[in-house]
């Protein structure tokens, strides 16, 4: 009944005012702030509160130029402070230790001609938890089995017949082969010619 007549008495929305944001989505006990901006002279900042739930339009607090404030019946000067941001162009209302009764839409407001002119509103919602974002389901990746070599195997493989023993061992005897080649055939020329050299006698 009281916003009605509110509304009667001249309450109407203006693009003289400007409010962000248009929604706030905040836990129990945080604190938030919204910020009003103004396009035409004023004497100071009126702030309201609509509930829907109550259906009762609430003064809250106004703010002069001076910065001097004037809070409602039963308001809490420790929960609604409205701070200046530029020199009578743009005021911010404070809302701390927030409570789920703080549920509503908040208004700015200005004073011309026995009207209010009202920005656009601010919905204020309070919760105790945030709502979590829906998980993602990721398929999960398969993993090639990774074999496993048991002691006794490790072991077998650094054992005598390691290719890490025998590998060396042959390229040496090779080795030694390749150098006995010369050494054999100078002996056999050697022999053959004691051999001519006893039978040419």
């Amino acid at each position: 009944y009281i916003f009605l007549c509110l509304f009667s008495l001249g309450f109407y929305a203006n693009l003289l005012l400007t409010q962000t944001p248009e929604h706030i989505l905040t836990q129990t006990n945080n604190k938030t702030a919204i910020l009003c901006e103004l396009k035409k002279e004023h004497t100071g900042v009126y702030w309201y509160r609509w509930s829907q739930e109550r259906q009762h339009f609430e003064f809250l607090v106004f703010s002069n130029t001076l910065g001097k404030a004037t809070y409602g019946t039963n308001v809490s000067q420790d929960k609604f402070r409205v701070h200046e941001e530029r020199s009578h162009s743009s005021y911010s209302l404070h809302i701390s230790h927030l409570h789920p009764s703080d549920n509503g839409t908040y208004y700015c407001s200005v004073s011309q001609s026995s009207q209010l002119l009202l920005g656009s509103g601010t919905r204020l919602s309070v919760v105790d938890a945030l709502p979590l974002p829906p998980k993602t389901t990721q398929t999960p990746v398969s993993k090639k089995p990774v074999p496993w070599i048991t002691e006794s195997k490790a072991a077998s493989r650094k054992g005598p017949c390691s290719p890490l023993v025998w590998i060396p061992l042959v390229a040496g005897v090779l080795l030694l082969l390749l150098g006995l080649v010369p050494t054999a055939h100078r002996l056999y020329r050697l022999r053959r010619r004691l051999w001519l050299r006893i039978h040419r006698q």
